[in-house]
């Protein structure tokens, strides 16, 4: 019976993931994420197949322990977690679950640009705190605005749906524009830097290159309006941290909503809470940086919770289940490494 152990679950996600298992594989399930923080238990290495969010950190010194590993199941879209050369070196074949949050997401991102724009979790705070002075809660109208977008997959292109519908101007950026957005949506596709200096509000929906891995620098913010709110809910590592609080602390821009951050795991590992001295010197810079960001009061920061809807959920583990039936029966699915 095939050996497959599950990383990263959730309660809500236990009894799916028992009821799709039961009796068909060998399997455990663990609230654990998969890194080199904690020792891999012995029952663990046997496995052959392994599942994992984005939480875990799956390099080659975790890789390295498993025996008979021939396939990543990923419960995301994103794959930059996973040592992909490795996996290559090794025959290990890497699946992720595509278009499981489009609504999800892009949903989470809208709601992040309104809330920073027209301070809703300021003045809440504000509220609950009986200290609203209303000249402090002033913010600015959507309608008539220019939205510029970088990356129109699924998730970009609902949220250009979405734009559409609140009478925004919408730019796009994409190595690969869909010009039936153009009709659809009014999208005018331009280079990267008309987007930055012609946009009220940016939104990030493109998955993690080496490309475009600080893609958001000290050079882009000075091409950016300083009324500009920077939206992110793609990957942490798209912006430069210190450039970013650099620019809204001189007021270069005006703000920003971040579902990620850079080493956003040591925000929410409890492990390195526990022993700190697992933080090498990057992370530790990022984590101080992180704190700074999140204290000014025109940035929110949320745990990376775009994708947590109960429908993307459903989706992710039934994508799953169904690319690792298809890998069992030899039919390889949703592959992002060969």
């Amino acid at each position: 019976m095939t050996k497959i152990v599950y990383f990263d679950v959730q309660e809500n996600e236990t009894d799916f993931l028992k009821e799709h298992n039961e009796g068909k594989y060998d399997y455990a399930l663990t609230q654990g994420s998969l890194n080199d923080l904690n020792p891999l238990k012995d029952s663990y290495k046997k496995a052959e197949i392994i599942s994992v969010f984005t939480t875990s950190r799956v390099d080659e010194r975790v890789l390295g322990q498993f025996e008979n590993l021939k396939l990543i199941a990923l419960r995301s879209v994103g794959f930059n977690h996973i040592d992909l050369e490795y996996c290559n070196r090794n025959n290990i074949f890497v699946v992720n679950t595509p278009n499981y949050g489009n609504k999800s997401v892009a949903e989470f991102a809208f709601g992040l640009m309104l809330d920073v724009c027209r301070k809703i979790t300021k003045s809440y705070m504000d509220f609950k705190d009986m200290e609203v002075v209303p000249q402090k809660l002033i913010g600015t109208e959507l309608g008539g605005k220019t939205v510029g977008v970088i990356g129109l997959g699924a998730i970009g292109s609902e949220f250009a749906r979405l734009a559409y519908g609140f009478d925004m101007q919408i730019l796009g950026y994409d190595k690969y524009p869909k010009l039936e957005l153009t009709d659809k949506y009014n999208v005018r596709f331009v280079d990267f830097d008309t987007l930055l200096e012609q946009s009220d509000f940016i939104s990030i929906h493109t998955p993690l290159t080496p490309e475009n891995r600080h893609m958001f620098n000290e050079e882009s913010f000075k091409k950016m309006k300083n009324s500009s709110i920077l939206i992110n809910t793609a990957r942490g590592e798209h912006i430069d941290t210190m450039a970013l609080y650099n620019a809204i602390s001189k007021k270069q821009i005006a703000g920003a909503g971040l579902d990620v951050v850079e080493s956003e795991e040591t925000l929410s590992d409890p492990e390195y809470l526990i022993d700190i001295n697992k933080l090498n010197e990057c992370a530790l810079k990022q984590t101080i940086l992180n704190t700074r960001l999140q204290q000014l009061p025109n940035v929110i920061i949320t745990p990376h919770i775009a994708y947590n809807t109960k429908e993307a959920i459903y989706r992710i583990l039934s994508t799953t289940m169904s690319n690792i039936s298809a890998f069992l029966e030899g039919n390889l699915q949703n592959c992002v490494n060969k």
